[in-house]
């Protein structure tokens, strides 16, 4: 049984999209804002990955970003996204590599791997930022 729910684990585990979401938003008004924002709470199996590796495969969204460095990757293409097509915020992260990326094009699929960090309380951030991202595979459409 150890042994069934240990495969179990694993094979959730590979879909890094899955496990993001386990998250739940409470709307709250922002005095440094001043506006109402989204605060995650972020349940057990994401507080136990917050610093460790994880890999993803999604969609790069043509956003820009401060950082040269950085880029967003989305679960859904751009028409069906998180500020487009009305999916959670569980769905894109903030991909920060250690040099910049070649340039990318819209809803270019691309597979990443790195270390996962939980944010809160930084509103100049994603809720979800891979960390020392490393590119795997940048797959042609």
């Amino acid at each position: 049984m150890k042994l069934l729910l240990a495969f179990i684990w694993i094979s959730n585990a590979l879909d890094g999209w899955a496990l993001l979401e386990d998250v739940k938003f409470k709307t709250q008004y922002s005095d440094q804002l001043e506006t109402y924002v989204d605060i995650p709470t972020f349940g057990s199996k994401l507080q136990a990955l917050d610093g460790k590796k994880i890999k993803l495969k999604g969609h790069f969204l043509p956003l820009d970003l401060k950082d040269p460095k950085s880029i967003i990757l989305s679960k859904f293409p751009y028409s069906s996204c998180f500020f487009c097509g009305g999916a959670g915020l569980e769905s894109v992260v903030e991909v920060q590599f250690d040099i910049p990326p070649r340039r990318f094009k819209p809803d270019e699929v691309i597979t990443i791997e790195g270390i996962l960090r939980l944010n809160k309380n930084d509103f100049d951030h994603m809720v979800f930022i891979i960390v020392d991202a490393n590119r795997l595979i940048w797959e042609d459409r």
